[in-house]
């Protein structure tokens, strides 16, 4: 057994790295294609780290009730192995990592159960591209190997939670059990987990907290994750979408109001902030609101008191508001259209949502986590990116976000099907069938940043992409210019993170110079 792995037990490692090691270790000793540890969560099993696998296998979820290969690992402590030529489908066919880029099957497979202080809490999963690699000698080998594996969980769980006690947040961390109702956040990027924790460290708190951000990325969700982390998570959390309350109902819905308020109010009803007493009511779209309402929910950040639509009576309630914008709320204040002591009262604790452009390869993960919903609604054996898909994917600006992403995924699913695609395939989503507006035309290829695209009338313009591009290449050899050469400096100049820099720097072909 490699003693690496072993002496990492006494040493501190971060979280992600400490089980990273051990499932490259896992790989190199076993000789094997790759080597996946799945963590179990409400009957599915979440890759919590892998090596030799593609970088969307890290975002999927896979139900064990439809992977029997998965429940019979789980079913037993003893090593399971999967002969070649076993004919229940493999979760990872198409999705180990190969040079060739080609959807190859997985032939020999073999995994174990994992549990910590006596209880099922994941698998550890073998798989090779050969038919002779798992042989008895290699059980024997899993067998010892998945104490080490449980060791090094244990260790992870125990730093992790010291590292949650010493920053107040309980028992929480990265690897932490989600709680009932709250809906997973997919992604590792740096952007992401800085983001994630200041959420943790600010749920606890009763502040208002304002979310800013793009359409599309997730809002909701943030949103969810606060409710959940924070003391009020076992009462209630209210949704009003606040773009969809027609102006005349707006108030009644959000206070309530009593019987003979207005023609059809026939009996008292109470409103979302009575249903939302004692947990969290989330203001989507608050940017929307009409003025006059807007002067009521000062009232109840305020005082804490409502008062329903047709009645002198106040009420106390005690609730905790999550508010969240795609508009520029500032901008909105200077032209009137909102109040600017509701914007401050809102806006105590602001929180900016990153857009998807901006954390790495999350768009990996979060695509094969959509992939995997629709290969199992579409009842196909394997569903995956081409490695040009994968480059499309990180090379596309996502002005839609996680929402576009999804739309993205489930219409090139769709299309890959009705071109003939069969379910016993492994099926390979190519870049056309993606429909990403990522290429420069045909005439740009030819090499000359200002290359022409004829319109109607004969006029020849450069497309806007290519002049977008030509446009980008320009600022940056300007930024490079004034800061000498320091792409850090660079970065600073024009407003972006110096790993974004890079990434449109290799996009729009200054590679070489970035690196």
């Amino acid at each position: 057994m490699d003693m690496t792995l072993i002496a990492d037990l006494a040493s501190r490692l971060p979280h992600g790295v400490r089980l990273q090691r051990l499932t490259a270790g896992a790989r190199q000793y076993f000789n094997c294609g790759a080597v996946a540890l799945l963590k179990l969560e409400d009957g599915s099993l979440r890759p919590i780290a892998a090596d030799g696998l593609a970088r969307e296998a890290i975002g999927r979820r896979f139900e064990v009730a439809q992977h029997p290969r998965l429940a019979a690992i789980l079913a037993s402590r003893a090593p399971t192995r999967f002969e070649p030529g076993n004919k229940l489908p493999d979760p990872y066919d198409g999705l180990l990592d190969n040079q060739l880029g080609q959807p190859l099957p997985v032939h020999d497979c073999m995994g174990i159960s994992l549990h910590i202080d006596g209880q099922l809490w994941g698998a550890l999963t073998l798989d090779a591209l050969h038919n002779t690699v798992f042989d008895d000698d290699a059980q024997m080998k899993l067998q010892q190997f998945v104490l080490l594996a449980a060791a090094s969980i244990r260790m992870s769980q125990l730093e992790q939670e010291n590292t949650s006690l010493r920053s107040g947040l309980g028992n929480i961390g990265t690897d932490a059990p989600l709680p009932r109702g709250e809906i997973e956040i997919i992604g590792h990027s740096t952007v992401l987990q800085r983001l994630l924790h200041e959420l943790d460290v600010v749920a606890d708190s009763e502040l208002p907290v304002l979310l800013m951000g793009e359409t599309g990325t997730g809002k909701e969700l943030f949103a969810r994750r606060l409710h959940f982390r924070s003391r009020r998570s076992k009462a209630p959390l209210v949704h009003v979408n606040c773009a969809a309350l027609p102006e005349t109902l707006a108030e009644s819905e959000l206070f309530g109001h009593v019987k003979g308020a207005f023609s059809g109010a026939t009996a008292d009803r109470p409103g979302r902030f009575d249903a939302a007493d004692g947990g969290t009511l989330f203001l989507d779209e608050v940017g929307e609101l009409p003025l006059v309402i807007q002067a009521k929910l000062l009232r109840v950040l305020q005082n804490g008191e409502i008062q329903r639509l047709g009645s002198d009576k106040t009420l106390r309630v005690n609730v905790r508001i999550v508010a969240a914008t795609n508009r520029q709320l500032r901008d909105s204040v200077k032209d009137g259209d909102f109040r600017a002591d509701l914007y401050h009262r809102l806006s105590v604790y602001p929180v900016q949502i990153p857009p998807l452009r901006e954390r790495d390869s999350d768009v990996l993960e979060i695509a094969g986590n959509f992939l995997e919903l629709n290969r199992t609604r579409l009842g196909l054996r394997s569903l995956r990116l081409s490695p040009s898909s994968e480059q499309a994917l990180l090379a596309y600006d996502w002005p839609g976000n996680v929402r576009e992403l999804e739309h993205v995924v489930s219409r090139a699913a769709l299309r890959a099907v009705s071109r003939g695609a069969r379910h016993a395939d492994i099926v390979t989503i190519e870049p056309e069938l993606l429909g990403l507006d990522t290429a420069a035309s045909p005439l740009a290829a030819s090499g000359d940043p200002a290359s022409p695209t004829a319109i109607a009338g004969g006029t020849c313009l450069p497309s806007m992409k290519t002049a977008l591009d030509a446009c980008q290449r320009q600022m940056i050899h300007a930024a490079l210019e004034r800061s000498a050469g320091r792409w850090s400096d660079a970065a600073r100049l024009l407003g972006l993170d110096p790993s974004n820099l890079h990434k449109l720097a290799k996009r729009l072909g200054l590679k070489n110079t970035a690196e």
